[in-house]
């Protein structure tokens, strides 16, 4: 580290990779400097030197072995990013993984195995979407018990559009060996994962979900899952790639009030003024007629708050990068510790496993099971034979 600043070694410049070398070359993290960049393309290397003016590195091997970065960061496609964080870490080198922290359960749970082995390097994920003051104020008014325990849950999350033409960019995309799996596993984790850090982990998922729907690829593109957090309480998870206009509308409802989430931009706060059993049990048939003609205050029964930030465009992203390296220069706690990545991967599993065994699974499923079945989608397509069950190695200059 030199004048306080944490060296990040950015491993693939493709999209992500060149926005955050960007933000840190713009000062939009002001404890962090590039220390050098990885790609196995030629012409990205070249670029890389140009204009950031720091080494370039033809693999990721050679980056973590030249001395020129403290910290790393995988912008990278989904089943490398747990074999260069394990290799990170055993090095002796911060990692900031991106999302999702791996394919399958099974490899991240060996990242987590490793960075476990490593408390004095940070391990973090890039969850920007916990960087979000709207969430994390949500977050707050869940824990604080405001709007009593949770009944249910739902998210409409179909603000992914994608073309036919955005699949056909690469081989690897929209494939199980390139990618493991469509919309869950490229476009929707922040969601995956703000869902159970909002509302917790559920036990049991029952999937209905469409592969190749509305989209010439062989992962899913439309997905509906039915979660069991047990207690009664239940939740559902709707997303797809082929709605133009979008939805994005999640509500959390308790037995003391309820949270609408719209555009992930507005939160309207409803808080009971008792517990909703109470008022059913407490209010005879003349207030609720009074209540619904508008004859009566509905303040009475409860209070209304609606909720919104302002969060500039990079700023997320940013403030994650930030909090990665203030964790390894003071200790400051982690926005997203990188042990939390494997909660989306493993949702994201069940829900396949849940779609192609037909029934509803519970959250601790038989990894063998999903890898088997994974494995037979990997052959059956040949896109990426060489690749199963724990085994990865892909283009690591690409990404979304």
């Amino acid at each position: 580290m030199s004048d306080n600043k944490v060296r990040l070694g950015i491993i693939g410049l493709g999209a992500q990779g060149s926005m955050y070398a960007s933000f840190i070359k713009d000062g939009m993290v002001p404890n962090m400097e590039i220390g050098a960049i990885a790609d196995i393309d030629p012409a990205k290397r070249e670029v890389a030197a140009a204009k950031y003016g720091v080494p370039v590195h033809a693999d990721y091997q050679s980056l973590l072995a030249s001395g020129d970065v403290d910290a790393v960061v995988t912008t990278v496609p989904h089943y490398l990013h747990p074999e260069m964080g394990i290799a990170a870490l055993k090095a002796g080198i911060h990692a900031l993984v991106e999302k999702p922290a791996g394919v399958y359960t099974k490899q991240v749970k060996e990242l987590n195995e490793v960075a476990a082995q490593h408390p004095e390097l940070t391990f973090g994920i890039m969850f920007n979407q916990r960087n979000n003051p709207l969430y994390q104020r949500i977050k707050e008014i869940v824990d604080a018990g405001e709007i009593g325990k949770i009944r249910r849950t739902n998210w409409i999350i179909t603000t992914w559009w994608r073309p036919q033409g955005y699949y056909e960019q690469s081989a690897w995309r929209a494939t199980w060996g390139g990618e493991g799996g469509g919309v869950l596993v490229n476009q929707a984790p922040h969601q995956l994962d703000l869902w159970q850090w909002i509302c917790g982990v559920p036990k049991s998922v029952y999937s209905k979900v469409a592969y190749g729907f509305r989209r010439d690829i062989a992962v899913e593109d439309e997905v509906t899952a039915v979660v069991d957090y047990g207690d009664g309480a239940t939740g559902t998870f709707v997303t797809a790639v082929h709605d133009l206009v979008g939805t994005d509308r999640f509500e959390i409802l308790g037995d003391k009030g309820k949270i609408v989430v719209d555009g992930s931009k507005t939160a309207t706060v409803t808080r009971l003024m008792e517990d909703e059993r109470e008022l059913s049990d407490s209010m005879g048939m003349e207030d609720v007629r009074k209540l619904f003609m508008g004859e009566m205050d509905p303040t009475t029964y409860y209070s209304q708050e609606v909720v919104e930030f302002d969060s500039a465009w990079g700023a997320q992203h940013s403030g994650v990068l930030e909090n990665f390296a203030a964790n390894i220069l003071d200790g400051t706690p982690l926005l997203a510790p990188g042990s939390d990545g494997i909660n989306g991967v493993r949702l994201a599993n069940a829900i396949h496993l849940s779609s192609w065994l037909g029934q509803e699974v519970p959250l601790d499923f038989d990894e063998d099971l999903y890898l088997k079945e994974l494995n037979q989608r990997i052959r059956s397509e040949g896109t990426f034979p060489e690749r199963e069950a724990q085994t990865v190695g892909a283009t690591a200059g690409d990404r979304k």
